[in-house]
């Protein structure tokens, strides 16, 4: 028999001891590298991590709550994992997170304001540290909770300054109007808005309220089958798109304002099927600059979201309560209107 260190039985689990003792340094230090790696030097931290990714290491959370109470976990609850705007704000997020040493826990609510109070039931026993919420319109048992348990918490992508509660992200109603003012500047008076579904969304309700107020102060009153809400996605746009362009030409919109880049993305597919030239016979315009924006033919007029910005700054929020730092409660992400090959002046008037 070739002799050799010893075989921990299948029921041991690695502990810090083994970490330290792999990597020749004090269970001190592995709990600094843990815990504060900052103050590890970088080789050190990696030589450390080695072993605990060779050994298979994993702290006890249990233990580690009770210890210091915190679990260094913070939850967050989005209502969709099918728009990428979400996508890049949440990577954002977990990524200065991990760098700070928390875990990142992710819900998905669908839009569903009891399925996200249940939601915040189940993180909150996990022990999490800090929460994170869409939007500032919450069921009132949400908000109940969340301050019967002190609860650390923010809301994203909506700035309310009126709000009492904390919230990282951008004035949706004014951003909207930007993109209108826009196009009434551009000599538009034919409009049709393209809206996501208001109920239970307090964005998509103020972008449309923000055009609709443009609209008025231009003079303009939209009927009611000139706005469609539904869905955000590409068929449901190209759908609505169809319905508000179904009309003479000297009769329908010469521009459409949608609620998002992807309804946008379903007008321009519309629009290309058709025969309708975009923006020579229609100028079409989203909101959130995806990646594919520029990308596209005609490249789409939209307001820029710095998702990313949205995710590293609630990250920096959330870290600041738990840390019991001082900050603003209400923290605004600039938007941006970025004019593209989408727009141009109306040829009918």
């Amino acid at each position: 028999m070739v002799k050799g260190k010893r075989l921990r039985k299948s029921s041991d689990k690695p502990t810090l001891g083994d970490v330290a003792k792999a990597a020749g340094v004090s269970t001190a230090t592995v709990s600094r590298a843990l815990n504060q790696p900052h103050q590890v030097k970088e080789t050190l931290r990696a030589r450390i991590e080695d072993e605990i990714n060779r050994l298979g290491y994993v702290r006890d959370g249990a233990a580690r709550a009770l210890a210091s109470n915190k679990k260094r976990m913070i939850g967050a609850i989005i209502p969709t994992i099918d728009n990428a705007i979400f996508a890049s704000g949440i990577n954002a997020l977990e990524r200065r997170l991990y760098e700070e040493g928390y875990t990142l826990m992710l819900a998905v609510s669908n839009y569903d304001p009891k399925h996200e109070l249940k939601q915040v039931r189940d993180i909150m026993e996990q022990g999490v540290d800090g929460l994170l919420l869409v939007g500032n319109d919450h069921a009132p048992e949400t908000y109940s909770i969340l301050k019967q348990h002190n609860q650390i918490f923010a809301n994203l992508w909506a700035l309310d300054r009126t709000s009492p509660h904390p919230c990282v992200g951008f004035d949706n109603f004014t951003a909207a109007q930007q993109v209108t003012e826009y196009l009434l500047d551009q000599g538009h008076t034919r409009f049709g808005l393209i809206s996501g579904i208001t109920k239970g969304n307090d964005r998509a309700t103020a972008r449309l309220e923000g055009a609709k107020e443009s609209l008025k102060k231009a003079g303009i009153f939209l009927q009611p089958q000139d706005v469609v809400e539904c869905r955000y996605d590409i068929w449901e746009g190209r759908n609505a798109c169809r319905h508000l362009l179904g009309k003479p030409e000297r009769e329908r919109p010469t521009a459409l304002i949608c609620g998002n880049d992807v309804l946008a993305f379903g007008c321009l597919t519309e629009c290309d099927k058709l025969g309708i030239s975009v923006p020579t016979q229609v100028s079409i315009t989203g909101f959130d600059d995806l990646p594919l924006c520029e990308h596209l033919s005609p490249s789409l007029t939209t307001i820029r979201v710095p998702s990313r910005m949205m995710g590293e700054r609630a990250a920096d929020f959330i870290l600041d309560q738990i840390a019991g730092r001082e900050s603003a409660t209400h923290i605004e992400v600039p938007t941006q209107l970025v004019v593209r090959e989408s727009t141009s002046v109306p040829i009918t008037k």
